[in-house]
């Protein structure tokens, strides 16, 4: 296959991605083509955020933080997945104050066994936004990705494939594929919340994105998986892979990041695969 990352300016709450896509792909497409969209560059835009800076954290959240995140994550849980000895200490340092209000949104947004997960809980993420946003789900995956494709289908006359995917991970054991987020397309399964990730980690499993719709020509799990991987590699981490990452990249404390900073940065929502 061919992939080609299209690059963009930062999709602000109200840009108008329908028009972003139509007029950043329209030198690159053709028809046939598979046209993967980042789901979170959709959710921002489409203003699918909330400010947790508001958010009052309860006791349930602390507790989350102090023994779940600091102790079980950063100790034991961190170990048994094999995360680095980087993750391991950034995990024990787990803030305190932004973490509660974080787990507080968790639970309130995507419920107790995705609260449990030490990130993108119920695929609620932080990274690549400002201050004290984080960003929710989409609410119709299959529903978006079917607007996308009518529109390209109008705009530029291209009859292509879309999917929309997260970078919340898929294991696969065989032909059995399972996930923690919750509503990925159908042939993969959802359940466990954390501990279907820790899982898959733990027994070095297969590890991909996950692809949440698509809408075109039809094709297997295996593919689609396939398909949503290969557009996670290619276009990278905008301004970090994770919340740490864009602090250390800008220099400044977790809330201090601005949509200015993120404006300054490449970004890449779309990706354009060629099979051939």
């Amino acid at each position: 296959m061919k992939v080609k990352v299209v690059k963009t300016r930062y999709w602000q709450p109200g840009e108008d991605y329908l028009a972003a896509i139509a007029d950043n792909t329209r030198r690159f497409l053709r028809d046939g083509d598979v046209l993967v969209v980042s789901e979170k560059a959709l959710s921002v835009a489409k203003g699918s955020i909330v400010d947790e800076g508001v958010v009052e954290a309860g006791l349930l959240a602390r507790i989350l933080v102090v023994f779940w995140m600091r102790f079980l994550w950063g100790r034991f849980f961190g170990r048994l997945c094999h995360f680095r000895d980087e993750t391991l200490v950034r995990l024990r340092n787990y803030p305190l104050e932004e973490g509660a209000r974080h787990k507080q949104s968790a639970l309130r947004c995507a419920g107790f066994m995705q609260a449990l997960k030490y990130g993108s809980e119920g695929g609620i993420d932080m990274s690549n936004l400002p201050l004290s946003y984080a960003c929710l789900p989409l609410k119709s995956t299959q529903e978006e990705a079917k607007r996308i494709r009518s529109m390209l289908e109008e705009k530029l006359k291209k009859r292509v494939t879309v999917v929309i995917s997260d970078t919340d991970s898929t294991f696969s054991y065989r032909s059995f594929h399972f996930t923690s987020r919750p509503n990925p397309i159908k042939g993969i399964k959802s359940f466990g919340g954390a501990f279907s990730f820790i899982a898959g980690r733990a027994l070095r499993l297969r590890q991909r994105a996950t692809p949440l719709a698509v809408v075109g020509e039809e094709m297997g799990v295996e593919e689609a998986l396939n398909l949503a991987e290969a557009a996670h590699h290619a276009r990278g981490y905008g301004a970090g892979r994770t919340v740490w990452d864009m602090r250390r990249r800008f220099g400044v404390d977790f809330s201090k990041v601005t949509w200015e900073m993120l404006g300054e940065v490449d970004h890449s929502p779309i990706v354009i695969i060629r099979r051939n």
